[in-house]
């Protein structure tokens, strides 16, 4: 019976692992940027986290340092671990003047970490353009740092919907297509309907798998227990 029970553990093991998957997708079904996982396994049965890099729905918000990207790319932001990436647009200014993100780390233009002269900020903020240029009263500041690259597997999250690169970091290349939306948010990518779906399909394997598992053991226990019993 060894071979028979351990199929339907190898089976529950793996719907018990999508389902960490799909209940973590759902739990960011409002993050802003946020990208969905996607689980698959391999011949050998290992779980394999892949990520799902479509893009989420936009929202405009009318905030001034609210930012979002349209096609592919990604913000670079500057952390105490290096350079990481996100697509979450939803940025402020510090006390210092400087553009960061959720997590006080700077967003990085083509000059490094972006500055911006309080004193001249207008009530309405920077102007952001479509090419990502950072504009205060008409002068130009600075210019968005966005790039994508050409394997993103290699793209691992890093928790606070950064991701890190695990590659080379001249991997960088500049995004096609490309239109940055300013006042404008990119939400997640999951789609709650969909991902309830899965769950409810996943549970449902789940169960099944167990029931096996109990009617193997209970075979088992039988078989045990009748053992040297005459006839």
């Amino acid at each position: 019976m060894i071979l028979e029970m351990t199929r339907p553990v190898q089976g529950g093991l793996r719907q018990e692992r999508k389902l960490e998957g799909v209940s973590n997708n759902l739990a960011n079904v409002d993050t802003t940027g946020f990208k969905k996982d996607v689980i698959s396994f391999d011949r050998t049965f290992k779980a394999e986290l892949n990520k799902d890099f479509s893009q989420g729905d936009l929202k405009t918000t009318g905030n001034p340092l609210d930012i979002a990207l349209t096609g592919p790319g990604f913000f670079k932001i500057e952390t105490q671990e290096g350079i990481q990436y996100t697509r979450n647009g939803n940025f402020s200014l510090n006390s210092e003047g400087i553009i960061v993100d959720k997590n006080g780390n700077p967003l990085l233009g083509q000059g490094g970490a972006i500055f911006i002269d309080l004193a001249n900020v207008e009530a309405e903020g920077p102007e952001i353009n479509e090419i990502g240029e950072i504009r205060v009263d008409g002068d130009l500041v600075d210019a968005l740092d966005v790039v994508t690259f050409a394997d993103l597997s290699k793209l691992e999250k890093k928790g606070k919907n950064l991701f890190a690169y695990t590659g080379n970091i001249g991997d960088e290349i500049l995004p096609e297509n490309l239109v940055i939306k300013h006042m404008v948010l990119e939400g997640s990518n999951v789609k709650a309907v969909d991902e309830m779906v899965k769950m409810i399909d996943y549970h449902r394997m789940f169960e099944t798998f167990t029931k096996s598992m109990m009617t193997f053991d209970e075979i088992d226990s039988k078989a045990i227990s009748e053992v040297g019993i005459p006839k």
